[in-house]
């Protein structure tokens, strides 16, 4: 559990962060014995308070972060210092009452957890948070070009060169400016729209208003919204978040599922065992049915695939899981939160070769560390990890998270087992507050080095190598077809589109497979290819906005636009950033 006491986040110019000063994070902690999801936490933490062990690991990532330990009971008293409480693994009688207590004391209440190959995610920022900007991006802004008399009257426009965001959608308020003849829509309240097509709207009675001439701008209006999601009221009557319609009777599936898990661990006294008995699963689908939420008819395969491996504890589900709450966090000053819930899950794995024929003895506990790995995929799959050979190419924010994930997987930690970390790149400041490999003390150091000496501490069975050296062109002496056709994998974490374009290429000619990711702005992508089974990736194109990665521009420009991009930074940094910074002081 994670509790946060000090100033909020706040916003910062175009940017969000923290507010300096001390930040207080308090960690409830107990005992522990499976190391799998735990990268903070290694061997010799085993056995200890896991708050008192994870918070000495916390307090490195950042001196200005007080993080403190607290293994007491969660009292009122104790709760109602803090501003943020991040509640997980809890049982459901105490998340309702902390969210209670939490929602009508203002208190951010989020719920996070993460169960075998499911998770859930949900937020609850008080009786009346007001949220400034529900959108979180740029109005809409058009150019009129005619708006007729009548009742409605109808306004057509065209789009500014400069305007942002999505058209008009039916219910925006809008305002109008500079508009001549029809001057009486100039002083008006903000008033809806209705959507005709693609460039008019409707706007109500204009009738009585003097003829249009010309000119003027409509402009879309966003007022604050006020958000109430107790955690009582959302467990009955769910608002579920989905990528698309069809996702959604999945999710209040596993909505029902985590619901009557928990009233299965309130009779039992424990989760089902792993690749539970056929009573197990079934008394966890009998307890889903009777709990009368479901809006659409209960999905039994995916509640069975819930309960069968919800005593699996995966680090990459609790990494989704756990990034998600994080930034979640972050809106506490003002941003739209989750509404209200978030169901993510990976049980497609359950289908691949080899799983439907484990039996309850193959997930059995063995003591081992990877004890919560083997109750979902099973002991033999878990030494065929360990004799992996992979290649990570690029150590940065991406790269971390590889692995991190990988040394936690036991990821080449067995006989024949090989992870090669290839970086060209140094640690800088800059890196600390997303690279979370690395500390102040590694900064000028070469970040694959620090990298893998950062997972040989998270987990001192993997076999890692550190490189320094691109992977292009000019290495292929080193990185022959040879050396591909040798590895079981390749993770991408680069910053540039061309060397991504070319390690695919060498990934489809020798036939290995390939897991690229990479990030822009706030957007993401994680494409996997198995040649020959895949189609190659799609070629990647050139960043919509222009902007090329830092480090590339620092260290590795290898184009006239980053020299071009390089200089322009320098300026704006040297001339215009410091003229603003003074402007906004003297304001």
């Amino acid at each position: 559990m994670v509790l946060s006491r000090g100033p909020p986040p706040v916003r910062t110019g175009p940017y969000e962060g923290l507010c300096c000063g001390e930040q207080h994070l308090q960690i409830r902690g107990v005992p522990h014995h499976v190391l799998t999801p735990q990268f903070l936490l290694g061997e010799g933490d085993v056995g200890q308070n896991r708050a008192e062990a994870s918070q000495r690991a916390l307090a490195e990532l950042n001196p200005g972060v007080v993080v403190t330990a607290h293994s007491g009971e969660l009292s009122e008293a104790f709760l109602a210092s803090f501003q943020v409480v991040v509640l997980t693994e809890a049982p459901l009688e105490e998340q309702l009452r902390i969210g209670d207590f939490c929602h009508a004391r203002g208190i951010c209440f989020i719920v996070a957890d993460a169960k075998g190959l499911a998770g859930q995610l949900f937020c609850d920022f008080g009786e009346r948070f007001v949220v400034d900007d529900p959108a979180e991006g740029d109005p809409v802004c058009a150019a009129v070009q005619h708006i007729s008399q009548g009742n409605p009257g109808v306004v057509t426009y065209t789009r500014t060169e400069d305007s942002h965001g999505h058209l008009f959608c039916d219910g925006d308020l809008v305002t109008f400016s500079g508009v001549e003849g029809m001057v009486e829509l100039n002083s008006q309240e903000p008033v809806p729209v209705r959507v005709l097509d693609a460039s008019r709207l409707e706007i109500g009675d204009t009738s009585s208003f003097s003829p249009y001439l010309r000119g003027g701008l409509v402009s879309q209006v966003r007022l604050p919204q006020v958000h109430s999601y107790p955690l009582r009221r959302a467990l009955a009557k769910p608002k579920i978040r989905v990528a698309t319609p069809k996702e959604l009777p999945r999710s209040r599936s596993l909505h029902a599922a985590f619901q009557a898990l928990h009233a299965f661990c309130g009779e039992q006294g424990r989760l089902p065992s792993p690749l539970c008995p056929q009573v197990d699963t079934e008394r966890v689908l009998e307890l889903a049915r009777s709990l009368g939420v479901q809006q659409d008819p209960l999905d039994e395969d995916v509640v069975r695939a819930f309960a069968s491996v919800s005593a699996g504890d995966l680090c990459p589900v609790a990494a989704v899981v756990g990034a998600l709450a994080a930034q979640e966090v972050l809106k506490v000053s003002g941003f739209l939160p989750l509404d209200q819930w978030l169901y993510f899950d990976a049980l497609e794995c359950l289908a691949v070769e080899g799983a439907a024929r484990l039996t309850e003895e193959d997930c059995a506990p063995r003591g081992s560390r990877y004890d919560g790995q083997i109750a979902v995929f099973g002991a033999t799959f878990q030494e065929q990890l360990g004799c992996q050979k992979y290649l990570v190419v690029g150590a940065g924010a991406i790269g971390c998270e590889l692995l991190k994930n990988f040394a936690m997987m036991g990821l080449a930690a067995g006989p024949g087992g090989d992870l090669t970390i290839t970086d060209m790149d140094t640690v800088a400041l800059s890196n600390l507050h997303r690279q979370f490999l690395y500390r102040s003390a590694d900064i000028s150091k070469p970040k694959s080095v620090v990298a893998a000496t950062a997972v040989q501490r998270m987990n001192p069975d993997v076999r890692v190598t550190a490189h320094q050296y691109e992977v292009g062109p000019a290495t292929e002496p080193l990185y022959g077809d040879s050396f591909f056709r040798c590895l079981d994998g390749v993770a991408s974490a680069l910053d540039t589109l061309e060397a991504r374009a070319y390690l695919e290429s060498r990934c489809h000619r020798c036939l290995t497979p390939l897991l690229d990711s990479g990030t822009e702005g706030p957007r993401g992508n994680v494409l996997a290819m198995v040649p020959p089974v895949t189609k190659p990736l799609v070629p990647a194109g050139t960043p919509e906005d222009g902007t090329f990665p830092l480090c590339t521009l620092r260290y590795f420009p290898t184009t006239i636009q980053h020299t071009l991009q390089w200089a322009r930074d320098e300026f704006e940094g040297l001339f215009q950033l410091p003229a603003e910074h003074i402007n906004r002081f003297m304001e």
